[in-house]
């Protein structure tokens, strides 16, 4: 669970009892304000939550192997980080390049010459790709506690917006879809490598590897871009313009969410106390001055 200032991890070890772990925000706001400058922020946020997925990974790796065995065992911070670093190429050469490479040499021989047609078949086998591929990994039982860890933290976060108590009976009525989720960025994304790909394509005529190499090197614009167009539709929650932009997101939350257990709530609810109470201490260090106001999402 993620605060403005801190964040926070509960993790249930293999003998059933739950730890939590709070932390501050890799960056300060107060300390580094350009971060939070219009486009440079969406990348940040990009960044951000990669640096916290990853920190929390290896903690959470770290209870298990520790409960697991007598010895220190931890994962490493360059273990963890060569696996995400190799998890993000082969997203970039699976989502992004190689249906762009496709879609050009295949577009002459099925007909599709023009640059609107060829990146609308692109964008689709995208975005079939990455449907199928969320859908396919659901069969896994581990993704699928997974998804239904990602349930509970949703339930969890609508029973803290509403005000309603913390409890496992009580989160457990909350629906397990959020219109903020980081689904919906993420679809955002992957939709607007097609309206990019019209740009390269125009730009870059005629150099073909170029064109492909360019959409993966434009993501984190992209990233930008999309942050950006969510902030913008969130002025106001109750709009047409942000219920229209959140369909897409809970429609694949429908895939990336399951109900959860009781246990799995009650996890939920544990990292969100430890984020409130590391947020309500961070405000009395900070005095008067200090801000109390965790969402997290």
């Amino acid at each position: 669970m993620r605060g403005p200032q801190r964040w926070a991890l509960a993790v249930r070890r293999p003998d059933g009892e739950i730890s939590t772990e709070a932390h501050r925000l890799p960056w300060s706001a107060e300390d580094h304000p350009w971060i939070r400058k219009p486009l440079i922020r969406g990348i940040f946020v990009l960044v951000e939550s990669l640096a916290i997925g990853m920190r929390a990974l290896r903690l959470s790796a770290a209870y298990a192997l520790n409960s697991l065995d007598d010895g220190d065992v931890e994962v490493s911070e360059r273990q963890l980080g060569w696996t995400m670093g190799i998890a993000i190429a082969v997203f970039a050469a699976v989502f992004i390049a190689a249906p762009a490479l496709a879609t050009k040499l295949g577009g002459q021989v099925i007909g599709v010459g023009s640059s609107l047609g060829q990146n609308l078949i692109e964008g689709a086998i995208r975005l079939g790709l990455f449907l199928g591929y969320v859908s396919l990994i659901s069969l896994i039982p581990d993704i699928r506690r997974v998804y239904q860890y990602h349930g509970a933290e949703h339930k969890t976060i609508a029973a803290y917006e509403n005000g309603d108590p913390l409890q496992p009976e009580v989160v457990e009525r909350y629906p397990t879809l959020h219109v903020r989720c980081g689904t919906n960025f993420l679809f955002i994304v992957l939709f607007l490598t097609i309206f990019v790909g019209l740009v390269l394509d125009f730009l870059l005529p005629h150099v073909l590897l170029l064109r492909v190499a360019a959409r993966v090197v434009v993501i984190p614009l992209l990233a930008a871009f999309g942050y950006e167009i969510i902030r913008a539709a969130s002025r106001d929650e109750h709009s047409l313009v942000f219920r229209v932009a959140s369909l897409p997101g809970l429609a694949l939350q429908k895939i990336t969410t399951r109900a959860p257990d009781r246990d799995q709530i009650e996890v939920a609810i544990k990292a969100m106390e430890a984020v409130i109470a590391a947020e309500a201490l961070a405000a009395a260090v900070a005095g008067p001055e200090g801000r109390l106001a965790p969402e997290p999402n």
